[in-house]
């Protein structure tokens, strides 16, 4: 997934009336103002109520098949090998991304959708450094992980997180 095809999906998403907020690795390097490792695919949140025309948006696209997909998560692919894992989310009265059952805690929290960064020049709302830190625990740690970490530690001034030490 290159940044310019990065800028093309929330381009179309935007010019649609979707709001978008870049995840996962795009977000560190949007953070950081440049693109610092390549990248397998775009995580993005959205609303749940977009996920319709996003599929109508997104026809070239077809369903990855993975063994944790669901309603609110899954991931779009297509011919070309680019891919999009898509975060389904849908707001509570105090600004919480609610992703999937809220039985099940996942969320997105209050503040963390109000990040801000570029993509081959282009501005894209993202996640706020503190959260995508923390987002990045929790898990078993890949090198992908230390490398975004670190670097977010390091350009925001936040602790590494346990783990990462």
């Amino acid at each position: 997934m290159t940044a310019e095809d990065v800028v093309a999906i929330y381009d179309r998403c935007e010019k649609a009336g979707i709001r978008v907020w870049i995840d996962g690795g795009w977000a560190v390097d949007a953070l950081l103002g440049r693109e610092t490792r390549p990248h397998a695919d775009l995580d993005i949140a959205i609303e749940q109520k977009d996920v319709p025309r996003l599929r109508r948006l997104l026809a070239d696209y077809h369903d990855v098949p993975r063994d944790d997909t669901k309603l609110w998560n899954f991931v779009l692919g297509d011919d070309h090998d680019r891919r999009v894992d898509i975060h389904a989310i849908v707001f509570d009265a105090a600004g919480i991304g609610i992703l999937g059952p809220p039985e099940n805690g996942n969320a997105y929290p209050a503040g963390s959708l109000d990040g801000s960064g570029v993509i081959a020049g282009r501005t894209v709302r993202c996640i706020a450094p503190e959260f995508l830190v923390q987002f990045h625990t929790g898990y078993p740690i890949r090198d992908s992980d230390r490398h975004d970490v670190g670097l977010l530690c390091e350009r925001f001034g936040l602790p590494l997180p346990e783990g990462y030490r």
